[in-house]
């Protein structure tokens, strides 16, 4: 076990070939951004290699990359740390993630034909059981897949290059507000697909711009609950 623990069985398999330093860093990425790897969390080169099958030097050179990125805060005469974001961090990025998000559903219910809706209404079904089921990660997933969808049919290819660039940070802090959320959120993208089906590009929008702010209130207010 890590020194500040692992969830039994949340280390990934490192797929084989490739540059294993961009496999360690996928690999750690990801169990920060499911917080597997919870905020604070104390990272041990050693441990860590470990776990992966590797040796040292891939994981010094992930932690290195994800201290460049602002996943890991690497302190002198201490060591590295999953970072841990602050308020104002949070709400700034889920600020722009909603300025993107906005206009994504708008360009999709300007674009979506039915195979889209379709393909919508089908994650929303999974989302929904997802969440019945208590399967926290699970929803996690689908919401992160429902929104790229969203993306997707909007068709603007700047559009979705800068949403991604932001995607794995969101789902971080949605993670934590997830179970909070529940079935309200599913609620809120079955509106959404109405709108988009419906093709009304403003109603698309103001839902859309609803549905992000509902997530940020939650992500501000857990720490009070």
């Amino acid at each position: 076990m890590l020194s500040a623990g692992l969830p039994q069985g949340a280390v990934p398999k490192l797929e084989r070939p490739g540059p294993l330093r961009d496999r360690v860093y996928e690999a750690l990425l990801e169990l920060i951004t499911t917080r597997a790897l919870q905020p604070g969390q104390h990272l041990v080169e050693s441990e860590l290699a470990g776990h992966l099958g590797v040796s040292r030097q891939p994981v010094r050179e992930a932690l290195q990359r994800l201290n460049t990125e602002g996943w890991v805060d690497l302190r002198p005469a201490q060591g590295a740390f999953v970072h841990e974001p602050t308020e104002d961090e949070a709400d700034q990025l889920l600020t722009v993630r909603t300025l993107l998000e906005a206009e994504a559903a708008r360009l999709a219910a300007a674009n979506a034909g039915s195979a889209g809706v379709a393909a919508l209404e089908s994650l929303c079904a999974e989302g929904e059981k997802a969440v019945a089921a208590d399967d926290v990660d699970g929803a996690v997933a689908l919401n992160a897949a429902f929104h790229t969808k969203i993306m997707d049919l909007a068709g603007n290819a700047v559009l979705a290059e800068l949403a991604a660039q932001v995607d794995r940070r969101v789902r971080w802090y949605y993670t934590p507000v997830a179970r909070q959320r529940g079935h309200q959120s599913w609620i809120e993208h079955r509106e959404l697909i109405a709108a988009i089906t419906a093709r009304d590009e403003q109603l698309a929008t103001r839902l859309m711009r609803e549905h992000t702010e509902h997530t940020r209130r939650s992500y501000h207010e857990r720490a009070t609950s």
